[in-house]
């Protein structure tokens, strides 16, 4: 049976009220923080190019951390800062700290004034290096790892946070994807991703909604 056309027009009328409520009242609920730091990811539009993640990584990596409530993250190629945009973003509301890694210096310097122009300066601690030897040091622990180096340094990466890792904790590599779907990892990511998945203590799934996401998390 057909429904009235008084009627549609009546269930459209309330799905556009509630929308429209849930909108502003969303919109209310943003700190002064999220406004800017919104008002600056917008403002870059497209143009985060030189190996930083789109948004769609951006706000999956935001998400796995507000669920699990992390609050101690690491993130391994600073790039010029998309990423920890979103990963201190989410750390700010979860009252933690990210430390980045990048060898590169003017990326570096580049991502230290994206970090202060989205406001969010307080909430990392940017480091400039060589990875290989900077996250042997680190000492953590963490409970929230984004790699998104050097591909074929991965399982290396892996390997040497994966002690420093907290029991529930999230290891996540970007431009990772299941066999015959990669697009630009190459065959480090395949055999990192071939590495991550055969270990017993860690379940690992892989997103592939964006440049791809394999997430692994330390088992309790």
């Amino acid at each position: 049976m057909k429904t009235p056309p008084t009627h549609r027009k009546l269930t459209c009328y309330i799905i556009f009220i509630h929308l429209f409520f849930f909108t502003n009242c969303t919109n209310a609920q943003d700190t002064d923080l999220d406004k800017k730091v919104k008002s600056f990811i917008e403002s870059k539009g497209g143009a985060w190019y030189d190996m930083n993640v789109p948004s769609t990584d951006g706000q999956l990596l935001y998400d796995i951390i507000i669920k699990n409530g992390y609050k101690n993250a690491l993130e391994i190629g600073t790039s010029t800062g998309h990423s920890g945009i979103w990963i201190a973003w989410a750390l700010s509301k979860t009252g933690g700290k990210l430390i980045t890694l990048e060898i590169n210096e003017l990326r570096h310097k580049e991502a230290l004034a994206n970090f202060e122009k989205a406001g969010l300066t307080e909430y990392i601690d940017a480091r400039l290096g060589d990875a290989h030897n900077l996250v042997k040091e680190i000492e953590g622990p963490f409970d929230f790892v984004f790699s998104d180096a050097d591909k074929d340094w991965y399982i290396n990466y892996f390997k040497d946070v994966s002690p420093k890792l907290k029991h529930g904790g999230c290891f996540s590599a970007h431009n990772v994807w299941p066999a015959g779907r990669g697009r630009r990892g190459g065959s480090g990511t395949q055999v990192y991703l071939e590495y991550v998945m055969k270990l017993d203590n860690y379940t690992t799934t892989v997103d592939d909604s964006g440049n791809g996401l394999a997430i692994s998390y330390k088992n309790e």
